[in-house]
């Protein structure tokens, strides 16, 4: 009886039939058994099963294909996860715009881009802090002596990850840079900006920063480091710093035309971390979308995925907490900007990257969006930046309304997300200044368009009006004209005389004129 209620269920929820249900397996009924184990990432569920409408995380299919269509990346990978399973993992479009293969979640390689940051750098720096070998309000120049010189001097480590340090957000480290010896010293050496703590500078620089204290306090590389402390353990087998030549056809390309002169699939796309060898606190990181869901997962267990720990839960509280303005420490804190939308919990956390990636966390739904794309790759919309913004808002918004049973209730669906506005993908968008100026322009077109209106019905007595106005106009204006020249003519201008004479001679009587001369004098 039981599984003949449990199909019928399925059937009217669209979704489809789990294996079996957690109570006749003896297993806590808090989250429900998987139906399949996924070849890589995390086990699959339906929506349902955790709480969440398939008819809603539909219309993150739609959202996507329209970024697509748009011109602002050929492909993506999508993972929505919830409860400990991947609900909506899918590859839309291509690798690039010829490619015949089309992307796959599980086998199609990015570039993660600044997910390094978080996905890389700040694990390293979380777990560090957690053996008590990194201390987040030293100093940095006890960790690294070079890192010195006026105000640098008092620059912490939790200054790096709140991106508060005063030290700039790049330089072209690449043009002066000839070896990753080279390049290191020139991070270490480059100069602030601001006084620390004064300004905030989201810093490229600052992260590099980061990723060389790693090295110095492990004493192995930062791709060492988080290989054997990070991706080995929890099974990410297709994530790392320089990717082997033998996976490029799985790894989606990046920019055709970069400094490097020559077209970029499977080398980092930052110059900068390309100097340093690939391998950089802010960027060089390569993975796919099924093997960062388990990265994900990790950080909404508490640091824990699988029965391996690799950071503690508090540590992941105190780094994933909003510390000052909008940022924790190595992440952003979700607040509608920055891709993660409208409807994303106040504790909500996350990161993207240059290259057209995203990853944002919400501990209170236990539920994480992940998207990676390439847009850097030839996009033909004419502004991407526009399109993967709006895209990646829609897909944090769009996972949020299809959460079904949060203590807030159900949120109401939006009548049409940002990609299907696509407001300034391809066209001029204009300001909100000219646009309120257009429209003033339109209201008082419209004001002057009624004055000119007749009233209906009285149409011949305006006419009239008019016409009535407009004759003792002409007559007001012929008589005035009338008594101007008739003036003239009765009054002759007498010319004064320059020079003194004996005798005055009198002046003569004009001749009689006519009674209407008369009239005009009088």
């Amino acid at each position: 009886m039981i599984p003949l209620l449990l199909a019928a269920l399925a059937l009217s929820t669209g979704d489809s039939l789990p294996v079996s249900s957690p109570s006749l397996l003896g297993m806590p009924a808090g989250r429900p058994a998987p139906i399949e184990a996924a070849g890589e990432g995390l086990p699959v569920r339906s929506p349902s099963a955790v709480g969440m409408s398939a008819a809603r995380l539909a219309s993150i299919d739609r959202v996507i294909r329209r970024g697509i269509s748009a011109g602002g990346y050929p492909g993506a990978a999508v993972v929505v996860g919830r409860k400990g399973f991947a609900v909506w993992q899918k590859g839309f479009g291509r690798l690039d715009w010829t490619h015949p293969a089309e992307v796959s979640p599980g086998e199609t390689v990015y570039d993660l881009a600044s997910l390094t940051k978080v996905v890389g750098t700040t694990t390293a720096v979380m777990i560090l802090y957690d053996e008590g070998r990194i201390q987040l309000d030293a100093p940095v120049n006890a960790y690294l002596p070079e890192f010195t010189g006026g105000w640098k001097d008092s620059v912490t480590v939790r200054q790096l990850l709140t991106h508060r340090s005063g030290l700039p957000a790049s330089r072209n480290i690449w043009r002066i840079a000839h070896t990753p010896a080279e390049a290191r010293f020139q991070i270490l050496t480059t100069p602030l900006a601001c006084r620390p703590a004064a300004c905030f500078i989201y810093s490229d620089i600052g992260a590099a920063t980061l990723g060389i204290i790693v090295e110095q306090v492990s004493g192995i590389g930062l791709d060492e480091f988080l290989e054997a402390r990070v991706f080995a353990p929890l099974g990410m087998k297709e994530t790392g710093f320089r990717p082997d030549p033998s996976l490029r056809d799985r790894i989606a390309p990046t920019e055709v035309l970069p400094p490097r002169g020559y077209p970029l699939r499977g080398e980092v796309h930052d110059e900068n971390a390309y100097a340093m060898g690939g391998v950089s606190g802010h960027a060089g990181l390569f993975s796919t979308a099924a093997d960062v869901s388990i990265f994900a997962q990790l950080m909404l267990n508490g640091g824990e995925y699988n029965g391996t720990r690799i950071i503690s839960d508090s540590t992941v509280r105190l780094f994933t907490q909003r510390a000052v303005g909008n940022r924790a420490l190595g992440w952003a804190s979700a607040d509608g900007s920055g891709g993660s939308g409208r409807y994303l919990s106040n504790r909500a956390y996350g990161h993207t990257g240059f290259t057209g990636t995203s990853l944002w966390i919400d501990p209170d739904r236990d539920m994480f969006v992940l998207l990676l794309t390439n847009r850097v790759h030839v996009a033909r919309a004419r502004r991407p930046a526009k399109v993967i913004s709006d895209v990646r808002a829609d897909l944090a918004d769009a996972a949020a309304i299809a959460v079904m049973d949060s203590p807030e209730g159900v949120l109401a669906m939006p009548a049409a997300f940002r990609a299907d506005r696509a407001v300034g993908w391809n066209g001029v968008e204009r300001s909100s200044k000219a646009r309120r100026s257009k429209a003033s322009r339109s209201r008082r077109s419209s004001k002057s368009a009624k004055a000119r209106k007749p009233v209906s019905g009285s149409s011949s007595k305006v006419r009239t009006a008019r016409a009535s106005k407009g004759s003792k106009a002409v007559a007001k204006t012929r008589s005035s004209a009338t008594r101007k020249t008739v003036s003239k003519v009765a009054r002759p201008s007498v010319k004064k005389s320059t020079t003194k004479s004996a005798r005055p001679t009198p002046a003569r009587k004009p001749a009689p004129r006519k009674s209407g001369a008369k009239r005009a004098q009088s």
